[in-house]
């Protein structure tokens, strides 16, 4: 560890130096954050206290919005106080934390989605076997597997970007800790390094990617003996998946499946998987489906009566 004294704090670029852009960034992004703490907090608490939490996909669901809450957690509100100040520093535990967190939560995410799609393939090609299949002690076998999916892929991360050596520059062309931004920055031959991060992350991205998409495939095609009001449910629910997947892996793909290398235009898509996708997941889960838009309204309309009667 001796060789990492020599760099106490990284100095993050940001996403730009132009201090209206960065002013607008503040707004816009302080928006979504707020957007995402209440939007998942909505969807927690209205799954939690309806007959929904049940069911074995609001049951991924409520994990989804754990996981958006913490992933986004981890990046956001950094990045909106670094859009007030000049100089935007980050130390270098806080730095190699978001790179621990970041890779721990998304990781997460990506094995919950694909717990979720597994549990649409189930509903709708093996309907008659669906609650057997999918019992609570199934789905909690899932998140658990989830989550040490996320530890086994997020702490190889962590350990490489804690053995590397920064002895020199320390400007960071990002507005948070990243895997290659940060072996830019190190004084050492990072090549190995960086195909191991392809090997790790890119290819575990591409891979799951892969069996996402084949999974709505053979949804897809299932559907076509199902009657018109049970194909418009599906392609309503399984739309809202897609929807996020692409959301998060389309970006996500394009920067760990390539030459370990970065580009300015990575600052633009991680905006994609750290904020936009947060944000998007709750509108995208309740305004496309009925049981959720009414589970609102019975809980959060009962809680507001019952306080005006107490009152």
């Amino acid at each position: 560890m001796e060789n990492h004294r020599n760099i106490s704090e990284f100095v993050l670029l940001g996403l730009s130096s132009d201090k209206y852009i960065e002013i607008f960034c503040f707004l816009l992004f302080l928006f979504c954050y707020i957007a995402i703490l209440v939007g998942n907090i909505v969807i927690l608490v209205s799954i939690r206290c309806s007959p929904l939490f049940d069911q074995p996909m609001y049951y991924f669901l409520i994990h989804l919005a754990i996981m958006d809450l913490c992933y986004t957690t981890t990046v956001t509100p950094k990045l909106i106080g670094d859009l007030l100040v000049e100089r935007k520093t980050i130390s270098f535990d806080f730095c190699m934390l978001q790179v621990f967190a970041m890779h721990f939560f998304g990781s997460i995410e990506i094995f919950i989605l694909t717990a979720m799609a597994f549990d649409r393939y189930v509903a709708i090609c093996k309907p008659l076997h669906y609650m057997l299949i999918m019992s609570r002690t199934r789905c909690n076998i899932l998140v658990f597997i989830a989550w040490m999916g996320g530890a086994v892929h997020s702490f190889p991360q962590l350990s490489m970007a804690l053995h590397l050596p920064f002895c020199g520059p320390n400007e960071i062309d990002h507005y948070f800790c990243d895997i290659f931004p940060i072996l830019k920055v190190a004084c050492t031959d990072t090549y190995i390094d960086g195909i191991l991060v392809i090997v790790d992350s890119g290819v575990v991205v591409l891979f799951t990617f892969i069996i996402l998409f084949c999974s709505y495939v053979v949804i897809l095609f299932n559907l076509r003996n199902q009657s018109a009001e049970g194909k418009r449910k599906a392609l309503s629910t399984c739309g809202s998946h897609i929807t996020v997947v692409l959301l998060f892996f389309i970006p996500s793909i394009f920067i760990y499946l390539r030459p370990p290398t970065t580009y300015s235009v990575d600052k633009v898509l991680a905006l994609f998987y750290t904020i936009i996708a947060p944000m998007f997941n709750p509108l995208i889960y309740t305004l496309r489906n009925t049981e959720m838009k009414n589970a609102m309204r019975k809980v959060w309309c009962q809680t507001l009566l019952s306080k005006e009667t107490h009152n």
